[in-house]
């Protein structure tokens, strides 16, 4: 074998187009909301106070997420339907909410899950 032979055309793998169907991307699999997803949301944000929402944009590897902050930095993400949907969910449940991608997440999620490590939790 000569040093550029694994570089000819012949010998390299094809690349896959990206699929045309909006659930999948390249060769994963995105998992769509559910209406368990929904519940969770809903648990979490009358189970906790000084919620707040963080709508997170659909990536290669998972699809719109809504990740709800509580006061203390307690978080859950789930999958949600769509970016309107999330702001619309964090309306109707008086929860203030931010696109994540201009914001960022808070620092107090941050402590929360350093916290957590030097307990042994999460």
């Amino acid at each position: 074998m000569g040093l550029f032979d694994r570089f000819s055309r012949g010998s390299r793998p094809r690349m896959r187009r990206p699929a045309r169907d909006a659930a999948r991307t390249g060769s994963t699999t995105v998992r769509a909301s559910s209406r368990a997803d929904e519940e969770y949301l809903e648990g979490f944000v009358t189970a906790r106070h000084g919620v707040e929402g963080f709508v997170e944009p659909r990536t290669a590897v998972s699809d719109v997420t809504l990740l709800l902050v509580a006061h203390d930095g307690e978080w859950t993400r789930r999958r949600v339907p769509s970016v309107d949907w999330a702001h619309k969910f964090c309306n109707k449940h008086q929860v203030p909410s931010y696109d994540a991608a201009v914001v960022g997440i808070p620092q107090r999620m941050r402590d929360y899950i350093r916290r957590q490590k030097l307990q042994g939790g999460r």
